[in-house]
């Protein structure tokens, strides 16, 4: 398949918007439920919704050994990831994590480089640079108050800088919808299980659902299917390299966000930080669209 960088980035920047609100959720009810509880939730119904998709308009599922380990493994990383994720939810401020985390589209970069022999140019470098100078003015925690829970979100960077590095490496290969189902059945006996052999531990302990809560479960587990199968897509478009600058954006429309349901709102040097990683991420959204319109693109700088 030939790579559409423009039409990669618009999926991304789905991504970048239904991921938050997803977090958002998974915020809200962690106040009430255990993180393995709503991880076990978000694969649950993931499968759910895919699975009779896939037998409906028979989308193929994955298949032969080597599909079939990168989908394990590729599977491995994201319940890792999300667990990690909902975890520094329960400690930190939506917009703070998600910034702190912001790592992980500079690791991305590097192992596009190093593993996927993908191009980067120097104006890339650059906007992946100037975007991540831009979360160190939006990242403020102070690490002697929150303790070892804020390095949470640092987890969260370099487990999925490797799950977008395994997805890149197969999402030309396989149907997203496909891969996303697939992936949902192997985590839910996994997950399920970790949560009947380890009931008493703050992390997976389940709790008697009651009342609107089935909703906003139902509504955890759309938004993270959702926005994993527009990252999939994504990837399938445009190499790593040049959509790790476009995750950036998350961190401003998580701090929209954050205000929006918890009222927290950055100061001066965040709202500066912000704007320049917006800037960056625009930036690379029109370079991309200007090369994606010649008739042979260069590859892109």
């Amino acid at each position: 398949m030939i790579d559409r960088p423009f039409l990669g980035i618009l999926l991304m920047l789905g991504f970048c918007v239904l991921a938050p609100l997803g977090d958002a959720m998974a915020k809200v009810l962690g106040n009430d439920m255990s993180v393995g509880f709503l991880v076990f939730v978000r694969f649950l119904v993931q499968a759910a919704l895919l699975l009779p998709l896939v037998w409906l308009l028979k989308y193929p599922l994955p298949s032969g050994t080597r599909l079939l380990r990168l989908t394990a493994l590729r599977t491995a990383l994201h319940i890792a990831g999300i667990t990690l994720m909902f975890s520094s939810l329960q400690y930190l401020e939506l917009a703070d994590a998600i910034a702190i985390a912001f790592v992980m589209p500079f690791i991305m970069l590097l192992l596009g480089k190093i593993f996927l022999n993908e191009f980067v140019g120097p104006h890339r470098l650059v906007a992946c640079s100037i975007g991540f100078i831009g979360t160190l003015l939006v990242v403020q925690p102070n690490f002697v108050e929150v303790g070892l829970p804020a390095l949470l979100p640092l987890g969260v960077a370099v487990v999925f800088a490797l799950f977008m590095l395994v997805t890149r490496k197969i999402a030309k290969d396989v149907d997203p919808i496909g891969l996303q189902a697939l992936s949902g059945v192997m985590a839910v006996p996994v997950v399920g299980a970790a949560l009947l052999i380890f009931p008493n531990t703050t992390l997976l302990a389940t709790q008697p659902i009651v009342g609107n809560v089935w909703w906003l479960l139902l509504v955890l587990g759309g938004l993270g299917t959702l926005a994993h199968l527009l990252m999939t897509w994504s990837l399938r478009f445009a190499p790593s390299a040049t959509l790790a600058p476009m995750q950036y954006l998350e961190i401003p429309i998580g701090t929209v966000i954050g205000y929006l349901l918890f009222k927290d709102l950055p100061n001066g040097l965040a709202a500066l930080g912000i704007c320049i990683t917006m800037a960056a991420g625009l930036y690379i959204i029109l370079r991309e669209r200007a090369i994606s319109r010649r008739p042979e693109a260069a590859p892109a700088q």
